[in-house]
């Protein structure tokens, strides 16, 4: 678990890269969505056989569980701003 929340950190900030543009809440709360990503990711992999116990999400899954984390959080953010 510790390990995903450190690959989330890494995860959080390359998605930001990756999909630049203006997020109300800033780098923290993209860095909080690698590290949901991240955890998103390992649980997904444990439960479709992936991964085993103890054993977190890759780079690659983390990366893609952070960016479309971030994409949804986007469209809700962006639904509440517009009147």
């Amino acid at each position: 678990m510790l390990w995903a929340i450190i690959i989330g950190l890494v995860v959080g900030a390359l998605a930001k890269l990756i999909m630049p543009g203006k997020d109300p809440g800033g780098i923290i709360i993209t860095i909080l969505i690698g590290i949901a990503g991240s955890l998103i990711a390992t649980f997904i992999g444990r439960a479709a056989g992936w991964y085993h116990e103890g054993q977190g999400a890759g780079f690659i899954a983390s990366l893609i569980g952070a960016i479309i984390l971030l994409w949804i959080y986007r469209l809700i953010v962006s639904r509440r701003a517009t009147p």
